[in-house]
């Protein structure tokens, strides 16, 4: 690739809405959700970090984390709070060109999508490069570091949406082809694990 891209994968979620299971640590294949999407990453670049935040010391304690890890003491506060915390991380770390921001609960992106997007945003001079859904644009979504300081400002639920909505003229879509899919619930966990021949025990 030409650029230099970090990657940070948001995992601080408390899994509300997964029946009292974490959501980070559900089986896929022979992995977790957040193996897998620290897999996908690594297959892209070995600038992948993590964020944590509840159930951290469980999430550590049950796999093994091949990224480095940001913890988000405010992970309360919201999806915008963990990319400021990443990225704040990030550039005491290293000066990227662009950082692309995943979620663990989307399996079905894998590194082939992750490099469509990479070079996607390599040619296309853009700000921003996502992931199109049917009446938007998200994440998984590269962002250009002229956008750093806006993505540190961020605190809110609402993640990295407003600043996608507000440079949408500037920014290139990549179809996702159903891999946009996230687990949000314990029923389409099991429906999605079923589909790919993953079954929940």
């Amino acid at each position: 690739m030409s650029k230099s891209i970090s990657i940070l994968i948001l995992a601080a979620g408390a899994s509300t809405r997964m029946d009292g299971e974490i959501k980070q640590l559900l089986p896929w294949g022979n992995k977790t959700l957040l193996e897998n999407a620290i897999t996908q990453a690594k297959a892209i670049t070995k600038n992948v970090y993590m964020v944590l935040g509840a159930n951290a010391e469980k999430i550590l304690d049950s796999v093994t984390i091949d990224a480095e890890l940001v913890q988000n003491n405010g992970w309360k506060s919201g999806m915008g709070s963990s990319i400021s915390c990443g990225l704040s991380y990030i550039l005491k770390k290293e000066s990227p060109q662009a950082l692309l921001i995943m979620v663990v609960d989307q399996p079905l992106v894998d590194s082939d999508f992750l490099l469509e997007l990479i070079q996607k945003f390599d040619k296309g001079g853009l700000k921003i490069t996502a992931t199109e859904y049917q009446n938007r644009a998200g994440v998984p979504a590269i962002f250009d570091n002229s956008l750093f300081s806006e993505l540190l400002e961020l605190h809110e639920d609402f993640g990295a949406r407003k600043i996608i909505e507000k440079y949408k003229d500037f920014t290139n879509l990549v179809a996702s082809n159903g891999k946009e899919i996230d687990i949000d619930t314990k029923k389409k966990y099991i429906q999605l694990s079923d589909i790919h021949n993953f079954k929940y025990d």
